[in-house]
Parts: C-alpha cells; sequence; structure tokens
C-alpha cells in the first residue's frame, strides 16, 4: 500500500494540522499600483506565500482601472484564502487628486474584504513603521531592510508598493501580538 507523507507546510495550508494557519493579505492601496502580500504565519515566524502589484495604466478610464484592481484582489483571495485584510488606512496629503484616486482604490480593497467576509484591520504609516522598526518615521529602505530579514527573503521586494503591503500585512501580526504566538509554535 502506498502512503503519500503530506509535508508540514501543506498539512497547514490544507487545514490538516489543529492549528489553522492564519493567513493576512496586506494591501497598499493605488490605481496605477496597487500592491499585495500574502503572509503566513507558522511556527517559528512567518512566509510569504505570495507578492506583487496589480498594475494599471493611465490610459484606462477609471473604472476599467479599479475593476483590474477588483479582479485581481478577488483572485489572490480566492486563490490564498485569507482570513484578514490588512489595510493602509487613508491619510490626506497636499495633493488632493492622490488622495480622491487612494481612496477609491482603498474602497475597491474593502469591498473585495466584504464579499469575501475577511475581518480588516487598518493602520497608518506611522503604525507600519513603528510596528516593524521601532521608528514610526523610517525611511522607506529600513522598512524594505525588515520586511526582507522578517519574511527571509532574497532581495527587499520592488516595487515599493509590494514592500509596503508585506510591511502592512506584518504589522497585523505585530500589531495583534500574534508575532509571539507564532514564534512559540
Amino acid at each position: 500500500m502506498f502512503v503519500k507523507t503530506i509535508p508540514q507546510r501543506e498539512r497547514e495550508l490544507i487545514g490538516l494540522n489543529n492549528k489553522k494557519p492564519q493567513i493576512v493579505l496586506g494591501i497598499d492601496p493605488g490605481t496605477a499600483l496597487c500592491g499585495y502580500g500574502i503572509i503566513c504565519q507558522q511556527s517559528g515566524g512567518f512566509e510569504a506565500l505570495a507578492y506583487g502589484s496589480i498594475e494599471t495604466t493611465k490610459d484606462l478610464a477609471m473604472p476599467k482601472r479599479l475593476e483590474t484592481i477588483f479582479l485581481g484582489l478577488s483572485e489572490l483571495v480566492n486563490t490564498y484564502n485569507p482570513g484578514i485584510l490588512s489595510i493602509e488606512r487613508l491619510f490626506f496629503n497636499q495633493n488632493v487628486t492622490t488622495a480622491i484616486s487612494v481612496g477609491q482604490a482603498r474602497g475597491v480593497c474593502l469591498l473585495v474584504a466584504a464579499m469575501h467576509d475577511l475581518e480588516v484591520y487598518e493602520y497608518t504609516p506611522g503604525e507600519i513603521k513603528l510596528s516593524l522598526t521601532g521608528h514610526g518615521k523610517a525611511p522607506k529602505h529600513q522598512v524594505g531592510y525588515m520586511v526582507k530579514t522578517l519574511l527571509n527573503l532574497e532581495k527587499i521586494p520592488t516595487p515599493d508598493d509590494t514592500a509596503d503591503a508585506l510591511a502592512i500585512a506584518l504589522c497585523y501580526f505585530f500589531r495583534c501580538r500574534n508575532y509571539y504566538d507564532a514564534l512559540r509554535g
């Protein structure tokens, strides 16, 4: 009789262990680039399951750009089945046009979360930087370095939106104190 041994990683992902892994989708919303990072909490730390950016071009009408983001995020949620959406909280800056388009992209992200019954956690840029580096005004390269180190990646993910999305996902674990649970196994 042939018995297939399922590796620990696969056992966790398909739910064969008593402890279901916690999967978080981090999003850095934007209409040109919408960064995403999907992280799984596991014994001893975290693993990046997928990361990248959903890109739209300026020649597309805004409704089509938002549709592209919606479809891309929906596909990610259907593929990786996260239970949590961790997203950057919108902050107002000097560029009103940028704030409006980011708000539209953010709305699409929240709609995807609502349609898939994801819990939503929102963090300011300062909270994200503080969680990863210990300093709320840390420069982008320092945040990127911490993302690379904490997820055991070969290099800092690019573009910045992707590294930021992974940082936002990691922020959820640090802010909810689940990091210590992950280390203990």
